[in-house]
């Protein structure tokens, strides 16, 4: 299977299926002599591990991350970094009936067409048990940024239909949906409890604001800042849209109202607005960098549903196991992670972007 490594300079390769013997990482490309411990990646797991409340899935898996190189007497190497999460609560039996037909809204069908088999404990590869692997990485990389005075905070921006008014970060650690509004959050626990009711599952949005990127990083081509955070935004099995900035909004816009006019201010360049989103023709502008993801419901639902068995007979299905309701909430972290790879390798390659740089850096 090709497709299994993330990123250019720092660099990620993710393995395992979801009801396997475990989900692993293997981190390549990673500075030597960085503080880390399992518990600096453990926080992050943390946030996206199940059974949180009763609006996530009510498998209880405790996501115990072991780190198994690249890291002697608390520091990085500089040598690939192995880390691995032991699955052990996994329930396969309750995925045996699907091994016969094709689950709505899943890989099942396209696995098929493309290996002439799949793995059907839960999806294998493409569950969202993948994604173990992604936020282990993606906290090395999000203690790198921290180190540089960048912050990533995503968050719940809309669920079911249900915004945010407002904009508290400490609220999204008080509520189980990771929503900055508390509000909203409750709006959205009476609408998750009917759509429970009704066997059903919803969707939402998924804000990013990225704070502290300097200005120059990212690439004008393919390469682009702005395509890479698309990629690994999209990448994650559950987001089916993505926009920067004002994005779709842009398009009812005219010149005069979307272009960000620039100033000097204590002597620097600014911009009096971030329609942009903080990167223009591919490489970050300085100003804070916004997007959003957009996720779909999950599909996994009890409700009866129309599908296609193997033998190509129409039958009707309703899905067993323990599922998420809802993915926003633990999909959250993964979104946060996912761009802090993506930020970390254009600034490593933004190292070589001037000859003076790198003679600066030798002459040291």
């Amino acid at each position: 299977m090709a497709g299994s490594t993330f990123g250019n300079l720092f660099q990620i390769t993710t393995w395992g299926e979801s009801h396997g013997k475990g989900i692993g990482v293997v981190v390549d490309g990673c500075p030597a002599g960085i503080l880390l411990c399992e518990e600096d990646i453990q926080k992050f797991l943390d946030r996206r591990k199940p059974g949180q409340s009763k609006f996530t899935t009510q498998r209880s898996e405790e996501d115990a991350v072991e780190i198994l190189s690249g890291v002697f007497e608390g520091k990085t190497t500089g040598t690939p970094i192995s880390m691995v999460i032991f699955n052990k609560t996994q329930r396969s039996a309750d995925y045996s009936e699907i091994a016969g037909y094709y689950r709505p809204g899943h890989a099942d069908y396209t696995f098929d067409m493309k290996y002439g088999f799949r793995d059907y404990r839960g999806g294998g590869r493409s569950s969202g048990r993948e994604t173990i692997g992604r936020v282990a990485a993606g906290a090395i990389a999000l203690k790198m940024l921290s180190m540089m005075g960048i912050s990533v905070h995503a968050y719940a921006k809309e669920i079911g239909g249900i915004a945010i008014e407002e904009t508290d970060l400490e609220e999204c650690f008080r509520n189980p949906f990771y929503m900055p509004d508390q509000k909203a959050a409750g709006k959205v626990a009476e609408y998750a409890e009917k759509k429970l009711s009704e066997c059903n599952s919803m969707g939402g949005i998924i804000e990013c604001v990225i704070k502290g990127m300097p200005a120059g990083a990212g690439e004008p081509c393919f390469e682009k800042l702005d395509a890479n955070l698309g990629k690994a935004i999209l990448s994650i099995g559950a987001v089916k849209g993505f926009e920067l900035g004002s994005g779709f909004e842009a398009a009812k816009a005219t010149g005069l109202t979307n272009n960000d006019v620039f100033r000097m201010e204590n002597g620097k360049i600014v911009k009096i607005t971030n329609h942009a989103g903080g990167i223009l023709g591919g490489i970050s502008d300085g100003s804070d960098i916004v997007f959003r993801a957009a996720v779909k419901p999950t599909p996994s639902i009890a409700a009866l549903q129309d599908t296609v068995n193997k033998s190509g007979e129409n039958i009707a299905v309703s899905i067993k196991g323990r599922h998420d309701p809802m993915i926003v909430p633990r999909a959250v972290v993964v979104v946060e992670t996912m761009a802090a790879l993506v930020l970390v390798d254009a600034l490593m390659i933004n190292m070589t972007a001037k000859i003076d740089k790198i003679i600066n850096f030798y002459k040291e």
